[in-house]
């Protein structure tokens, strides 16, 4: 059987190997009655044998399977600094699975900005760290940011997603992304406050672990992979795009 290889980024990071297709693994991670874990899952497909950081000859060794035929679900190549070690060009497609095992593909591209600047966005960064951020700053920018090895602090690579903002002048007419931010609303408007009108403050935290807040259903316009030389995109599909071609998988993530 086909070897493959995954990347999970939320809400573990680790390289995985696999005799499963993505949707087959997908639904594996989510809902495997052994873990009942029963959670979103969100990796990358890869190419393997990149570099020497992960054992590339072991994971062949042990990723076969079973004696009656059955495929090996996961060989564990990594649990940590997996996202810094594989580069961006041997990713492929982004998978997002939701709790009951539905799972939906998003095509790799390279970053394009559409529209005007917007005066403010807001991240949710999912590997290796996962703040929850205000910034002025676009998610090219952002990205590069982040990765600044001259920061005070910066990781050597991020993945992200830009979500959809509140309506901070009637926050009623936002409807279910308020969710996100109704916890503490006073201190995420000061963020916002903070962000736009203090020069030298271009992010600013609003919440430093937002694993159990978020959901792909506040997910603006995509997931983002970068490091601080380039940056890849993964689109996110428009609502009448989900509606037409993902109706189960969008009525499952609560998109619908």
């Amino acid at each position: 059987m086909e070897i493959r290889y995954y990347l999970s980024l939320f809400p573990t990071e680790a390289l995985i190997a696999s005799n499963l297709n993505p949707e087959q693994f997908g639904a594996y991670m989510a809902t495997g009655a052994k873990n009942g874990s029963y959670e979103r899952i969100m990796f990358i497909e890869v190419e393997g044998g990149h570099g020497s950081y992960f054992d590339w000859a072991d994971a062949k060794k042990r990723c076969i399977p079973h004696e009656d035929g059955r495929p090996k679900n996961s060989v564990w190549l990594s649990v940590y600094r997996s996202l810094e070690h594989v580069p961006l060009d041997a990713m492929k497609h982004l998978f997002l699975t939701t709790p009951d095992g539905r799972t939906l593909e998003l095509e790799k591209q390279a970053f394009s900005e559409e529209g005007p600047h917007a005066k403010y966005y807001v991240y949710n960064e999912l590997c290796p760290i996962n703040p929850l951020v205000v910034s002025r700053l676009n998610p090219q920018e952002f990205c590069g940011y982040m990765t600044n090895p001259k920061n005070h602090v910066s990781v050597p690579k991020v993945a992200f997603a830009d979500l959809k903002t509140i309506n901070l002048d009637d926050p009623t007419k936002t409807g279910n992304i308020g969710a996100t931010y109704d916890r503490n609303l006073e201190h995420f408007t000061h963020c916002v406050d903070q962000v736009l009108t203090i020069p030298e403050k271009q992010n600013k935290n609003v919440e430093r672990s937002h694993v159990e807040s978020f959901s792909y259903q506040i997910i603006n316009r995509g997931v983002y992979v970068g490091d601080n030389k380039s940056l890849i995109m993964y689109p996110m599909p428009t609502i009448d795009e989900l509606r037409r071609d993902h109706y189960d998988w969008a009525r499952s993530a609560m998109i619908l």
